[in-house]
């Protein structure tokens, strides 16, 4: 199936959404910050990326800007993961990033696999 980097710095939620991709046949790849999640997108240029936006070093909403604004990356699909919006602000914070689509945590399994598969079925 697919190539997908989970990006999550909660041990449990990246243990949680790689079991959940991996069960759906996916090959996945889990980081927990941002900048080897940079690197590994780079050099492995997987098919999707899900990844969380509060990351302690270089933050999801940067991960994005940055693999969106690369020719070799820009068409990965990302989906963003955050615990909440606060502010109307800040959900145009993760629209302005580039991501594809977001999932509010928590979020159901299923919600995550239509987005991660809608990501995956889109024109390239």
């Amino acid at each position: 199936m697919a190539t997908i980097v989970v990006v999550d710095d909660e041990p449990a939620i990246l243990s949680f959404v790689v079991r959940i991709l991996e069960a759906a046949g996916h090959t996945v790849i889990g980081e927990s910050d941002g900048e080897p999640a940079l690197r590994t997108t780079q050099s492995e240029i997987p098919d999707v990326v899900v990844l969380d936006v509060n990351l302690p070093r270089l933050n999801g909403l940067e991960v994005c800007r940055i693999l969106k604004s690369d020719e070799a990356t820009k068409h990965i699909g990302i989906v963003l993961m955050t615990a909440a919006y606060t502010s109307m602000e800040e959900a145009q914070k993760g629209e302005d990033s580039g991501a594809d689509e977001y999932v509010i945590k928590p979020f159901l399994r299923e919600v995550l696999l239509h987005n991660v598969e809608r990501l995956l079925t889109r024109d390239k």
